[in-house]
């Protein structure tokens, strides 16, 4: 039997796609290694994780506007993402992203794929140039659940018929919450907490997964 009309939402940083785009961002504004260490920190749960963020954007400030048009080409889907989502939509799903990055460079990745929902952050830009500062409220740990249960509901579903996934930290709030919660490439941390895992850069084993609970149904 197969689960239909469920929903799957998961992060794109080191999920959906194989790097961290804020880490990009940082070694184009010569401060690579710093804003490397303060991701890394933040996604292991030692960070909080908006005022990591906030601390990260920061050291952004001066960067063209037009700097998304070279991170985007150094951006990799994570092997299996385009198969994974045109199977979820073939059996009646919907997915959707929740990031901690941007939705200047996830609105991109999102359309590429089709994916139906997307919630990232959004760096404030004057005269073609980042401030440093991100515009309205940041998606924290609490906002990718709540995103996950608002999408569900849109969609008459139970929390049953969803999955979460992610790598960090700030994805276990939802991955605890939603029918099936993965860790993909996981923090230690999410690891140990995930009822389920994923440690090969192998996005469509999210299918075998949600197979094998349809048949312990």
């Amino acid at each position: 039997m197969l689960m239909t009309n469920g929903l799957l939402v998961m992060d794109v940083d080191s999920t959906l796609i194989m790097e961290e785009g804020i880490d990009i961002l940082g070694e184009k504004a010569g401060v690579g290694e710093r804003v490397a260490g303060i991701t890394e920190r933040a996604m292991r749960g030692e960070l909080d994780f908006e005022a990591a963020l906030r601390e990260r954007v920061g050291l952004l400030e001066g960067l063209p506007e037009i700097i998304f048009d070279e991170v985007l080409e150094e951006i990799h889907f994570t092997p299996g993402a385009k198969d994974l989502v045109d199977e979820l939509h073939a059996r009646g799903f919907k997915v959707g992203l929740v990031s901690g990055g941007f939705h200047e460079t996830v609105d991109v990745l999102a359309s590429q794929l089709g994916i139906d929902y997307v919630k990232a952050n959004r760096l404030e830009v004057q005269d073609g140039v980042l401030t440093g500062r991100v515009v309205g409220d940041i998606v924290t740990k609490t906002v990718k659940k709540t995103m996950l249960e608002e999408w569900a509901s849109q969609n008459n579903l139970t929390m049953t018929q969803t999955i979460a996934m992610g790598d960090g930290a700030n994805d276990l709030p939802m991955i605890h919450a939603a029918g099936i919660g993965i860790a993909f490439c996981a923090k230690p941390i999410v690891r140990e907490e995930a009822p389920y895992q994923i440690n090969e850069k192998d996005l469509y084993q999210v299918i075998g997964i949600l197979d094998k609970v349809n048949e312990n149904k």
